[in-house]
């Protein structure tokens, strides 16, 4: 490359910047607030369309030199605007559409009391089983054991854990049914 065209180039790009400059500041300022209003009605949110707009402004500075026609300027903003809202649109659609499920409420201190007593209630009428029926409910319902399993750690037969549990629920029935 010769100096001349090397010198050249860099002023070439410096007045094309400097006319970007000019022509997008004086569209900002011109049309900055209508282009607001246009997104703030599409994506019903000031803040987004806020930025939805100045996008369309820094996209539209970046790429002047590919505007050929300058009076075309404010059509092709209003049309970037338009296109960015839509991608917000799509996006919230997104977002909505996978968003977490929210937690259950959760239970009122009655429910928690009355569950407590309960529970208390079950744990008082468990201690006067006998400790065979007490132990087979133990593991089948607390360990969450298959029968296989609790006969193999009771050393019993999976016919005498199905008569242990059997009669250990038939008397847990009994004694709450008539502390209520």
């Amino acid at each position: 490359m010769t100096e001349a065209w090397a010198g050249r180039v860099p002023l070439v790009s410096a007045r094309v910047d400097t006319d970007a400059d000019r022509a997008v500041t004086e569209l900002y300022s011109a049309h900055y607030r209508s282009l607001v209003r246009l997104a703030a009605l599409l994506v019903r949110d000031l803040g987004t369309a806020e930025e939805v707009v100045q996008d369309a402004f820094v996209a539209m500075h970046g790429g002047w030199h590919r505007l050929r026609d300058n009076e075309k300027a404010l059509a092709y903003l209003r049309q970037a605007v338009v296109n960015r809202s839509r991608s917000v649109l799509r996006h919230r659609q997104v977002v909505d559409r996978n968003a977490p499920k929210p937690a259950p409420d959760m239970p009122s201190a009655e429910h928690g009391a009355i569950a407590l007593f309960e529970r208390s209630a079950v744990i008082a009428a468990l201690r006067t089983l006998p400790a065979r029926q007490r132990e087979a409910l133990v593991l089948r319902f607390y360990a969450d054991m298959p029968e296989a399993q609790i006969a193999e750690t009771m050393r019993i037969s999976r016919g005498a854990v199905k008569s242990h549990t059997a009669r250990a629920m038939q008397a847990l029935r009994t004694m709450l049914e008539r502390e209520e």
